[in-house]
């Protein structure tokens, strides 16, 4: 796979759609909905982080949002991700949700939203007409110029491939676990073939990577830490990383990442770490995990 040139954190890929989103995001999962939170994010902007990515079920959209207006920054120079829960899905529920997101954002677009999980609880039987008439909220929500490009989030092929069937615009994005002990690459592939840009949430495995041997030998050849192996990986991978972390510095070294490359050797030696059962959360049970 040729790698695109990228020398900066707001470097961007191109979407299927034309919009261009940075590189890497700034991710808020877990993220506190007080003072803490606020005082990270707007951290993560002080360091040139303009890509912030959220959602509902965080519980932190207002945070974000408040975080934002105190930046100073434009919104027009930000790139917001925020997620539909699962609870939400449905067209009306999603119109009403994607409503009330905005509100707790203080904006009135979205750069990026996603469906959240392809299955909700209830819906085990007859998760693919939901997903229909959330989809068909989307696409209304993407025609009106209220979001600039939609996607998922957590979508494996066969999800992907049930929602092709009704759709009239295909997603843009699909933000998978992706890391170097779960790479999933039938996923990856998937995607890859049909210009859907794969964004990365657990890049650092969930705070595994810190304990790992081989991950350790190798940042120590690269004098770089395990934090900036992860997401160089999965740059060089053409994945779009969300590193989160409330601690300034390892924001700020997380995007310190373009000064060097990962070589075939220490390429291929991460590619080997690869499992299929390093998952946090498995998709097609995501209806049991959140009930």
């Amino acid at each position: 796979m040729q790698m695109i040139d990228l020398k900066d954190k707001n470097d961007t890929y191109t979407l299927s759609n034309g919009v261009r989103i940075p590189c890497i995001g700034y991710g808020t999962y877990k993220m506190p909905a007080d003072e803490t939170g606020k005082g990270a994010v707007l951290a993560a902007l002080s360091l040139g982080f303009r890509h912030i990515d959220t959602a509902t079920s965080y519980h932190n959209e207002e945070m974000v949002g408040q975080a934002v207006a105190e930046s100073g920054i434009s919104r027009g120079d930000l790139f917001i991700t925020s997620k539909l829960w699962n609870d939400d899905q449905g067209y009306e529920e999603t119109l009403a949700a994607f409503e009330r997101s905005c509100k707790w954002l203080e904006t009135d677009y979205l750069d990026l939203y996603l469906i959240h999980w392809p299955i909700c609880p209830g819906y085990r039987d007859s998760w693919h007409e939901r997903i229909w008439d959330t989809w068909r909220a989307f696409e209304k929500l993407y025609s009106d110029g209220a979001i600039r490009a939609i996607g998922v989030s957590n979508f494996l092929p066969h999800h992907l491939d049930a929602l092709a069937q009704k759709a009239d615009i295909l997603p843009m994005v699909d933000q998978l676990e992706l890391n170097p002990s779960y790479q999933q690459r039938e996923a990856v592939q998937y995607c890859r073939e049909r210009n859907i840009q794969l964004e990365a949430w657990a890049p650092l495995m969930r705070g595994r990577a810190f304990s790992s041997q081989q991950l350790k030998d190798i940042a120590g050849r690269q004098g770089k830490d395990i934090g900036q192996i992860c997401v160089r990986w999965s740059l060089q991978k053409g994945f779009l990383p969300l590193p989160k972390s409330i601690h300034p510095e390892r924001v700020k070294s997380d995007a310190e990442i373009f000064d060097f490359s990962l070589g075939d050797e220490a390429m291929a030696a991460l590619d080997a770490m690869d499992t299929t059962t390093e998952y946090t959360f498995h998709p097609d049970y995501c209806d049991e995990w959140f009930k």
